[in-house]
C-alpha cells in the first residue's frame, strides 16, 4: 500500500497541488486520471520521489519516504518498477540488454542467473525469442512489453506507469492494460496508473481517483463510474457524445 496525505506541490508561486490524500491498495490497479493540467503527472512523479513535495507526508506500507536518508530511499527505490509513457529503451541496447540494465545496477548475480531472470521475464510478457533484437525493429506494442519486463524484473512490490497506452492502438492498449492488471494480481503489487485512457478506466479501474485543478475532485471504481452524480466525472469521462449516450442508456436500465 502507498499513501499520500495532504501533498502540497508549489513551483514558484503555482500551487500545482493543493492538499491531495489518496491511498493505493495493494494487489489492485490504481488509476490517477483527470485533465491536462490537473497535477497527475506531477503527483505521480511525487508517489515514486522524482519530485519532492512542498508538504505532506508519502507513506510506503508503515515508513514515511520523506523522512528517509539518501542510502534508505535506494532501498525503497529497489522495490520500484517504473514503466515510462516513451518506453525510455535504450536504441543501441538489445532487447535482453535493456531487461537486463536493472539488475546489472542493483544485483550482484552471476551472468546466468541475470540470463535466467531476463528470460522469464521475456516469456510473462509474451516475448520469448526476442532476445537480441533491437528497440527500432519490433513495434510499439512490443517495445511496451519490453519495457514492462524491464519495470519487474527485480520483483517490484510497486509499480508505477506512466500512459501505458499512449501511441498505441486500441487492440494493442487492451492487451497492456490486461498485461498490467494480471502481473499486478499475480505479483500482489501496488499498481499506479496515470492515465487518459478511457477503455483502462472501464475496463481495469480498480480504483480511479480523479484530478482537477489540482485537488483531489472523485474516489471510486470502475462500477461506480456510470452511476455517479459527480459533474467533474461526468465532464472528464463522458466528454464524448457516443458515452454520453452509453452512460444515458445505462441509467435508464
Amino acid at each position: 500500500m502507498i499513501k499520500a496525505v495532504d501533498i502540497r506541490k508549489s513551483f514558484g508561486t503555482q500551487e500545482v497541488l493543493k492538499g491531495v490524500s489518496a491511498t493505493f491498495e495493494k494487489g489492485k490497479t490504481n488509476l490517477i486520471i483527470g485533465r491536462s493540467g490537473a497535477g497527475k503527472t506531477v503527483f505521480l512523479k511525487l508517489l515514486v520521489g522524482l519530485l519532492e513535495p512542498t508538504s505532506g507526508g508519502i507513506w510506503y506500507g508503515d515508513i514515511n519516504f520523506l523522512n528517509l536518508e539518501k542510502s534508505q530511499r535506494t532501498d525503497i527505490r529497489r522495490e520500484v518498477g517504473m514503466l515510462f509513457q516513451g518506453n525510455a529503451l535504450f536504441d543501441s541496447l538489445s532487447v535482453e540488454e535493456n531487461i537486463r540494465f536493472p539488475l546489472d545496477m542493483f544485483t550482484k548475480g552471476t551472468k546466468k542467473e541475470k540470463d535466467m531472470r531476463v528470460n522469464e521475464c521475456l516469456e510473462r510478457v509474451n516475448l520469448v525469442g526476442s532476445n537480441k533484437k533491437l528497440p527500432g525493429e519490433i513495434s510499439g506494442g512490443m517495445q511496451k512489453r519490453v519495457g514492462i519486463a524491464r519495470a519487474i524484473v527485480l520483483d517490484p512490490k510497486y509499480l508505477f506507469c506512466d500512459e501505458p497506452n499512449s501511441g498505441l492502438d486500441p487492440k494493442t492498449s487492451i492487451l497492456i492494460d490486461e498485461l498490467i492488471k494480471e502481473l499486478t494480481i499475480d505479483n500482489n503489487m501496488t499498481t499506479i496508473i496515470n492515465t487518459h485512457d478511457m477503455n483502462s478506466v472501464m475496463e481495469i479501474g480498480e480504483k480511479i481517483i480523479l484530478l482537477h485543478m489540482g485537488e483531489l475532485a472523485w474516489v471510486g471504481n470502475k462500477n461506480e463510474v456510470m452511476e455517479s452524480e459527480n459533474q467533474l466525472l461526468q465532464d472528464f469521462i463522458f466528454a464524448s457524445p457516443f458515452l454520453q449516450r452509453l452512460r444515458t442508456a445505462f441509467i435508464k436500465k
